[in-house]
């Protein structure tokens, strides 16, 4: 019995030696060092920092955005709709028209808090007015303290913020 176990092992440990698995193929071994380095597998370039906390916006169609000069803001929950008007008008990039059909797009959403978590959600949606999508952001931000209001204020400038910044990205393209 030991020496069926004394010959595996034996067999086991020559055929680990015989052929060792750290060596790369030949091929590879003639190919540049740069070469073998572009192969790895990504997840792309990373993308830029920003300076008003993690990128939680993205661009779905950066020309639609650039055309983008006047905007309705549809209402929101907590008055983040009136907010956004508010910080929109100061940005002097867009113009906000009272009605959808004379706007280039959309921006609707909701902006949900949640008693028990003591957090506001914000979710916000840029569209043409066919409803195809062009841009959109999702802020949360905790509250108590500060009050309710002012989460949703601060979620309303960090919103603003975002279109800036993306704005500016889109234009670089």
């Amino acid at each position: 019995m030991k020496a069926k176990y004394i010959g595996l092992v034996l067999f086991l440990i020559s055929g680990n030696v015989a052929r060792p698995q750290d060596n790369p193929p030949a091929q590879e071994k003639d190919q540049p060092q740069q070469q073998q380095e572009q192969k790895r597998p990504t997840l792309g370039p990373a993308p830029a920092p920003s300076l008003h906390g993690p990128r939680t916006s993205s661009i779905t169609d950066p020309r639609k955005l650039l055309t983008v000069r006047k905007i309705y803001v549809e209402r929101m929950d907590n008055s983040l709709g009136e907010k956004l008007i508010e910080g929109l008008a100061k940005s002097h990039r867009l113009r906000i028209v009272a009605d959808p059909k004379e706007a280039d797009a959309v921006l609707r959403g909701s902006c949900f808090d949640s008693r028990r978590l003591k957090s506001v959600r914000s979710e916000v949606y840029l569209n043409d007015r066919n409803g195809a999508s062009i841009w959109q952001d999702s802020v949360r931000r905790p509250y108590n303290p500060p009050p309710l209001q002012a989460a949703v204020s601060e979620s309303a400038d960090l919103i603003v913020t975002h279109l800036a910044e993306s704005i500016l990205e889109a234009d670089r393209k």
